[in-house]
């Protein structure tokens, strides 16, 4: 990305086994101007995580105080934790002249767009967002990886085909798609596309 060049909200979505976290990983490792999202949480930290590395970690009336004051571009509960993203985040990284790459899933990127949609015109993440959606090749190969990858028992593997139908339907809410059929090539259109920096705004879904 060149220096003139404004900072991006990068949001990435796809089904498990699409390749998602392969492709932000690789790109994090090739590009210092691209930092990952740092979440809030309300889970306690896990083994060495840091606060402010790993996550935020908030207590659940913090958290809940933030929430009412409108401070995260999306947040939700999972398995009975909260987790979110601090709008403040994204923009002190934006005032550092860095993007930000978020790997979220559709219902948390689906809040992004609404939230930058109610921003004003001028808005720097409103103007600076792009969203990405990957997908694999087809049905079969996505449980061929998933069975390849020996992580999940076969009704988990199930049940992530299953939301994986279910996230499909949705990516033609994403200005980007890119079909992970082979990951170099993958890689390089997702590289791609950030170098193309477009007046980027969330637009309504399909």
């Amino acid at each position: 990305m060149s220096s003139d060049r404004r900072p991006l909200l990068i949001v990435v979505s796809a089904p498990s086994g699409a390749g998602k976290s392969t492709l932000c990983e690789r790109l994090l490792a090739e590009r210092d101007d691209i930092v990952y999202s740092v979440s809030c949480t309300t889970r306690p930290p896990r083994g060495q995580e840091v606060d402010g590395v790993d996550y935020f970690f908030l207590s659940e009336a913090e958290f809940e105080a933030r929430a009412a004051r409108g401070e995260f571009l999306e947040h939700a509960r999972v398995h009975g934790r909260r987790y979110g993203t601090l709008r403040r985040t994204v923009e002190d990284a934006f005032r550092a002249g860095k993007s930000v790459l978020m790997d979220i899933d559709v219902q948390g990127a689906s809040q992004i767009r609404e939230n930058l949609r109610a921003a004003p015109a001028g808005d720097p993440l409103k103007r600076g967002f792009i969203d990405i959606f990957i997908e694999p090749p087809s049905p079969a190969e996505l449980r061929a990886r998933l069975v390849k990858r020996a992580e999940d028992a076969p009704e988990e593997i199930d049940r992530r085909l299953r939301v994986a139908e279910e996230e499909m339907r949705r990516r033609g809410e994403y200005k980007v798609r890119i079909v992970n059929d082979d990951l170099n090539r993958a890689y390089r259109e997702f590289a791609a596309c950030l170098e193309r920096t477009p007046n980027l705004e969330p637009r309504d879904p399909p």
